[in-house]
């Protein structure tokens, strides 16, 4: 049987299913690491873990026969998927797509109609003392920007289809959407009255909406990040929401979670949640699911069932994918 290194915690059901086709090793009950490495590390193929604690280059460099990371959850920016690409490792798994949409269309309406503040209007008792609350923004026919066009972005994209939006995307390269491409973020931001962060994080999004990006949004635009908080850059944010620069923001992600600048708790044009994009008891079963399947799979015949983007590469020229 192969060796199986867990890291962070794991459903019962998952074990379970695991045990069955490899030997385990919790992190969790590893005392000595360096001690485990050096008299298991040549056995470990493969490893379970989370979008939280991942998997970092100096672990994976030591695992000289690791072959595949499949990580619970749609982040993976805690894992060095440099040195897996570099290594030939495939890191999994690419997915969540409907209930992180779900959240940004919830997120989406609630920045236009503000039920946040409406419901606080009635259960402080204003609406009695002093009348109906403000009136809010339509969220019909609006300009929609989205930062990654990816499985996500386009489920994003066809759920807001109800509002009659138009849409338009930046990513690395153009997909085949019926939406229109932006290869400059910051030309799109300036089209844009709503702008959707989506993209993975990692070094190479690291505060890619930054400070320019956020004027060219405007007073009127509206920010929502459903990716990762280090996509935007925080302390930009916060000042140009102060300021008056950026008219609105929904929150689901921060850049020192849980930790939530005590600014964005005062202000009444933003909407905060606590990452939970994906938190719902039927979601993170299936993840939970979809990491075991990728590990069996890829057993099995060599082939996950998700890899991420910068990894289908690899799996596109496996041997039994050619055939």
């Amino acid at each position: 049987m192969d060796d199986l290194l867990v890291i962070g915690k794991i459903s019962e059901e998952a074990e379970i299913r695991l045990k069955a086709q490899f030997i385990l090793h919790k992190s969790t009950e590893i005392a000595d690491f360096d001690a485990f490495i050096k008299e298991f590390g040549h056995r470990i193929k493969a490893i379970s873990t989370n979008g939280f604690v991942g998997a970092k280059k100096e672990l994976i460099l030591k695992l000289k026969n690791l072959k595949i990371i499949s990580s619970n959850g749609v982040g993976y920016d805690a894992i060095d998927t440099e040195a897996c690409v570099s290594r030939e490792i495939i890191v999994t798994p690419d997915v969540l797509n409907a209930e992180v949409a779900n959240t940004t269309v919830m997120m989406f309406l609630n920045s236009f109609r503000e039920f946040t503040l409406n419901e606080e209007h009635v259960r402080s008792r204003r609406w009695a003392t002093e009348g109906m609350a403000p009136f809010s923004r339509s969220p019909d026919n609006r300009v929609v920007g989205i930062i990654g066009m990816g499985r996500i972005g386009m489920e994003i994209a066809k759920r807001l289809s109800i509002f009659n939006p138009s849409i338009l995307y930046h990513s690395r390269t153009p997909k085949e959407v019926p939406y229109k491409y932006y290869a400059d973020l910051k030309d799109m931001a300036k089209d844009s009255e709503v702008l959707i962060c989506i993209t993975p994080g990692g070094k190479a999004t690291s505060k890619i909406v930054n400070i320019d990006i956020i004027n060219a949004l405007g007073p009127e635009g509206t920010l929502i990040n459903v990716a990762r908080g280090s996509v935007v850059d925080e302390d930009a944010l916060v000042l140009a929401l102060e300021e008056g620069r950026l008219g609105y923001a929904a929150l689901d992600v921060f850049e020192k979670e849980p930790k939530v600048p005590e600014k964005l708790l005062k202000m009444p044009n933003v909407v905060l949640l606590p990452h939970v994009g994906s938190a719902t008891f039927e979601t993170r079963k299936a993840m939970s699911n979809l990491t075991v399947d990728n590990l069996l799979n890829f057993k099995e015949n060599g082939t996950p069932l998700t890899p991420v983007p910068e990894c289908l590469h690899l799996v596109q020229s496996t041997p039994e994918n050619s055939k």
